[in-house]
């Protein structure tokens, strides 16, 4: 089973209306437009009546809005413009997810307005209950949110300090068919090492990143495309697997199981 495959969110500040149409045409699958870390808090009312206003007229259906956490006072003023503004979300973001109660939180008072969930994952605590968050029903995707982790655990940015927290996310979305976004490149300017950590964090089962400038889309999907020679071997399985009726076979001294096939139909799903 595969659900629809999304490459890349970007995210656009909620206090520019003027990049809003803009992010959209960018090439992204996904577009988020921001209501917490990029909106200061002078800005915060404003933006949020901006946005709403925008949300409500535009045609575009990948659109996500990421609202403040819900625990906080900026958080539930955003929970309570949408109730009562005439607004029904595809997606929404959720920040600083701790535990499936606040999610809960936020079913209750928006039922009706709301599609699926958007976790982000980036504490300590949320690292912890991820499986719990991560089962939620409206829980569709979710996000590792390496920045704000390490600044609550007080560790590095380094690829290697943060392999444990991005394998373990990984389990825990493959489990509840989740899909899983990285984290944003934060250096804009150094486009190949946006590349590169892209296709590192490929390498260990996650198959979308988010983006905070456009230059970074172009990279990020080219990361996380399927080579030529990986696209050709996975359709020479899937058709030693048709032939063999399922069973166990041999395709250029390798056995071709269940397994191998699977990994070939995902190939094939994430070509561009």
């Amino acid at each position: 089973m595969f659900m629809t495959h999304y490459r890349s969110q970007l995210f656009v500040p909620g206090n520019r209306p003027d990049r809003f149409e803009k992010a959209c045409q960018a090439g992204a699958d996904l577009v988020c437009i921001d209501l917490e870390d990029a909106v200061g808090p002078s800005e915060k009312e404003r933006a949020r009546q901006d946005v709403l206003d925008w949300l409500t007229k535009t045609e575009h259906k990948h659109v996500s809005l990421r609202i403040n956490g819900v625990d906080t006072p900026e958080g539930r003023a955003d929970i309570a413009a949408l109730q009562k503004c005439d607004l029904t979300l595809p997606f929404i973001m959720i920040p600083k997810v701790a535990s499936k109660s606040e999610l809960n939180v936020l079913d209750a008072a928006l039922a009706d307005k709301l599609g699926t969930f958007i976790a982000i994952i980036e504490s300590a605590e949320g690292l912890i209950n991820c499986e719990d968050i991560f089962s939620h029903d409206r829980v569709t995707m979710g996000m590792y949110g390496a920045i704000d982790y390490a600044g609550d655990v007080d560790c590095d940015l380094s690829w290697e300090t943060h392999l444990f927290a991005r394998s373990r996310l990984v389990m825990a979305a493959n489990v509840f068919d989740v899909q899983l976004f990285d984290v944003p490149h934060i250096k804009v300017r150094d486009l190949d090492d946006c590349e590169a950590t892209t296709r590192q964090a490929k390498a260990l089962g996650i198959h979308a990143r988010s983006a905070i400038h456009p230059a970074q889309i172009e990279r990020i999907h080219a990361a996380l495309a399927p080579s030529d020679e990986e696209v050709a071997y996975a359709e020479k399985v899937i058709a030693a697997d048709k032939a063999a009726n399922g069973n166990v076979v041999l395709l250029d001294g390798k056995f071709i199981e269940a397994p191998v096939v699977k990994k070939a139909q995902r190939i094939l799903a994430y070509r561009g």
